[in-house]
């Protein structure tokens, strides 16, 4: 009798860790899974460095958290991504000294703006020894028209290596529909499109 109940004890939380046969078996028709389903709202579409369909899972004000297959998670605070995990490095926390010259691209069109942040970073395992805290970035930011959109060039450098970034705004909206972001010196930028919005 003691043993049924630990071998019935250890399906039922086996069924809690996501996508396995025993949770499979066990979870309730309609319970959640631990993958998000896409349906016919937003998503983010995530198509390097992996491939990946990223579904809305929270949101606080502007900031909103996306995750897919893989256990591939990207926060967005706008159009900018703050923090990654699933990657094969992860921004662990973005801070932004003052307003973010993004929030409004069409501002940006035939101007200059700066902006400073500072961001947090791990490997994969988030082992200690890969974290580095308190890397600053001091960035420049223009906008231009360039083929029905609003182009965006962030030029960065601080305590990593240089980079840029681009984001492509509908000029109706200032909508930020894609972009290329920096999201660590040890993965190639992200390359990310806005859908269903």
């Amino acid at each position: 009798m003691a043993n049924t109940t630990r071998l019935i004890a250890a399906l039922l939380l086996l069924s809690a860790c996501g996508p396995t046969p025993a949770g499979d078996v066990l979870r309730p028709a309609g319970a959640p899974s631990a993958e998000p389903a896409l349906g016919q709202g937003p998503s983010l579409l995530l198509t390097a460095p992996r491939q990946a369909s990223l579904a809305p899972i929270g949101a606080a004000g502007a900031r909103q958290l996306w995750r897919g297959a893989g256990n591939i998670a990207v926060q967005t605070d706008g159009a900018r991504v703050v923090a990654t995990a699933g990657l094969p490095q992860s921004v662990m926390a973005t801070r932004l000294d003052g307003p973010d010259p993004l929030t409004d691209p069409r501002a940006l069109v035939g101007r200059e703006a700066t902006s400073r942040r500072t961001v947090d970073l791990a490997g994969a395992d988030r082992d200690p020894a890969s974290m580095r805290f308190g890397l600053t970035l001091d960035c420049v930011l223009r906008g231009r028209s360039e083929g029905g959109w609003i182009l965006v060039e962030e030029r960065c450098g601080g305590d990593v290596a240089a980079f840029t970034n681009r984001f492509w705004a509908e000029p109706a909206t200032g909508l930020v529909r894609r972009s290329e972001q920096w999201a660590g010196d040890a993965i190639a930028p992200l390359s990310l499109q806005l859908r269903g919005m």
